[in-house]
């Protein structure tokens, strides 16, 4: 199954504020302009077994204070690691401030990534670092060029949101019909 438009798509989000929601709407709607249906679940409602019905699963997680992980994820992470997630192509949103809590920017992106790697998936949707301010981040690679997954930044550079979004959206079609196509 190479085009998205044709795939199961299912985006999980953890929030307590409703911005990680938010960002998963506009995300959402990204990609219905493209002509991909998205199924948005909370983390709080959703099963291993709802996770490995979808073909591409987006999961978005916001960082709390110093490197604090959203409740919701946290409680579902016995969970994630259960979900058989071999075979499958995910990728990752975390909401952070670069300047409030510059050495944890979005530090739970980073918290997500490593449990879904471990159930197996292959992960896309890698993120450049450039245009962003912040001292450390366990969501970055070793060379730190890439978080890996969009790093959103609502508080400090709000008026960036929706560009980032459009731009990671069209990175994560093409990514998905590539490794796909076969």
């Amino acid at each position: 199954m190479t085009d998205l438009s044709s795939a199961n798509v299912g985006l999980v989000f953890g929030t307590d504020t409703g911005n990680t929601e938010e960002v998963g709407d506009k995300i959402s709607t990204a990609l219905a302009s493209q002509g991909v249906v998205v199924e948005m679940l909370n983390v709080t409602d959703a099963s291993p077994e709802q996770i490995e019905a979808f073909d591409f699963i987006i999961m978005g997680i916001p960082t709390w204070d110093f490197g604090g992980i959203q409740e919701d994820w946290e409680d579902f992470e016995e969970q994630i690691l259960a979900t058989k997630l071999t075979g499958k192509t995910v990728a990752l949103y975390g909401l952070g401030d670069q300047l409030g809590y510059g050495y944890y920017f979005v530090d739970a992106m980073g918290w997500l990534n490593e449990r879904v790697l471990k159930a197996g998936a292959t992960v896309i949707g890698h993120w450049s670092t450039k245009g962003y301010t912040y001292d450390e981040s366990l969501a970055v690679n070793a060379e730190k060029t890439e978080f890996c997954g969009l790093a959103i930044d609502d508080d400090q550079q709000f008026e960036l949101t929706d560009e980032r979004i459009e731009q990671w959206v069209e990175q994560i079609v093409k990514e998905y019909e590539q490794a796909n196509a076969a």
